[in-house]
């Protein structure tokens, strides 16, 4: 095992919340943990995933008893990666943490985590990097060196409501119709149209990059080139995808999720029989189950013009290694359990909220035949992707991509302006 490497330059972070400033000098790394033989680290989690990390900690401790584990959760995702920075700064940061999708850019960039290729790649790995599925990296891997796995994986399927389905004098069911290869574009938007039509919400979609790739993605439009450079505002394709999604949202077909208001928000609609689809994980099953309306709902890949699967968002959140550990063996050994197929399914077994990240264990995700047609959040993770490494690498680059569409959404933009726009941007901030 090499040893922990040393920081090598000054590193500047930008968090949404504002703008965070450290400098870590260069010399040989250090860890919170003052015990070899101890494994810190930290995420943020509900009290549930809480108590199921602790589950995994004690299972680990058994097969490994010369390692204790430590976990320090963090209670809110918004001040998370604030305090890990912080502690990088300190030089008191835990072993192995968490990493949010839209922040592990930042930390890559920043010379913070412990490269991991060659790790996954020896004899002590349980974590390949090919047992991965490969759109899921993101801006954790640069070229060939691999800096953070994804802990599990959540795409964005479509669910879709039958009871305002019904309501809106549609008979056709959308999984059925993607089965048959003729979940078309054009058969989406006119069940929207008819749900809209009936006084309902056709579609709830959340304000973040996977709404807006997975469309235009769905649609057949290129956002980027192969260097990493945005020419969504010159592909016809993505021009024409950008318009639709405007329109949709300006007539009020679509909704945006993140604009209404609390006590009626998007979950509340869609349980309540008020919208048609919305736009989410698998973490939705505990949303449609504790509202005891399971039975009315499943889900369905996005369409597309001619009827066939394509690669769509997945969110995803990443585990990695803190470069200052001194404890890179034990680190690393609690690291590749975590994130093994057999780590994955004992973490969502029995309920779980993601899909594996990792071949192996995708039996999680069948094992209570809900919904009924969960294979559909299989195969959209093996051919998805996270956000664009360009965009990923920046911090706040998502969020003001974002904050342009909704100027879209809201019909203060037209999509060849709103794509302007986002070129413009990106090649501000990230120099594509």
């Amino acid at each position: 095992m090499s040893s922990p490497i040393p920081f090598k330059r000054k590193l500047t972070a930008v968090l949404a919340a504002g703008a965070v400033t450290f400098t870590l000098a260069a010399c040989s790394g250090s860890s919170s943990s003052a015990d070899s033989d101890t494994v810190v680290w930290s995420t943020w989690g509900t009290p549930e995933e809480l108590t199921r990390f602790e589950e995994f900690n004690d299972e680990f401790m058994k097969r490994h008893p010369e390692i204790k584990v430590d976990l320090q959760p963090v209670a809110s995702y918004g001040d998370y990666h604030s305090k890990l920075l912080a502690q990088l700064t300190s030089r008191t940061a835990p072993d192995v943490f968490y990493i949010g999708d839209d922040k592990i850019g930042q930390f890559v960039d920043a010379d913070v985590l412990l490269p991991l290729t060659d790790l996954m790649e020896s004899g002590e790995s349980k974590t390949k990097p090919d047992d991965f599925f490969p759109g899921l990296f993101g801006a954790a891997q640069v070229e060939d060196e691999i800096y953070a796995a994804p802990n599990d994986a959540n795409p964005d399927v479509l669910w879709y409501d039958k009871v305002a389905l019904e309501a809106a004098g549609i008979t056709e069911d959308p999984a059925e119709l993607a089965e048959q290869g003729t979940w078309t574009t054009d058969v989406y938007l006119d069940m929207n149209a008819k749900l809209a039509a009936a006084g309902l919400t056709g579609s709830l979609f959340w304000n973040y990059w996977a709404t807006h790739y997975s469309w235009i993605s769905a649609q057949g439009g290129t956002p980027f080139d192969e260097s990493g450079e945005f020419i969504g505002n010159a592909d016809a394709a993505t021009i024409a995808a950008t318009e639709t999604l405007g329109e949709n949202f300006q007539d009020g077909t679509f909704v945006v999720a993140d604009s209404l208001p609390e006590g009626a928000g998007a979950d509340s609609l869609f349980v309540s029989h008020k919208a048609g689809f919305f736009s989410q994980g698998r973490y939705t099953i505990g949303t449609v189950k504790s509202a005891g309306e399971e039975a009315s709902y499943d889900i369905v890949r996005w369409p597309t013009p001619d009827g066939e699967a394509a690669p769509t968002g997945v969110a995803t959140s990443y585990l990695a290694i803190n470069g200052q550990s001194r404890n890179t063996d034990a680190a690393f050994t609690f690291w590749t359990e975590f994130l093994s197929a057999e780590g994955q399914t004992f973490r969502l077994q029995g309920g779980g909220n993601a899909v594996p990240s990792i071949k192996g264990a995708d039996d999680v995700v069948l094992e209570d035949n809900y919904p009924a047609h969960a294979q559909t959040f299989l195969d959209m993770r093996d051919i998805g992707f996270e956000d664009h490494p360009t965009v990923a690498a920046v911090p706040g680059l998502s969020t003001d991509i974002s904050d342009l569409m909704l100027a879209l959404y809201e019909g203060k933009s037209d999509a060849q302006a709103t794509l302007d726009a986002i070129a413009d941007l990106i090649a501000t901030k990230s120099g594509k």
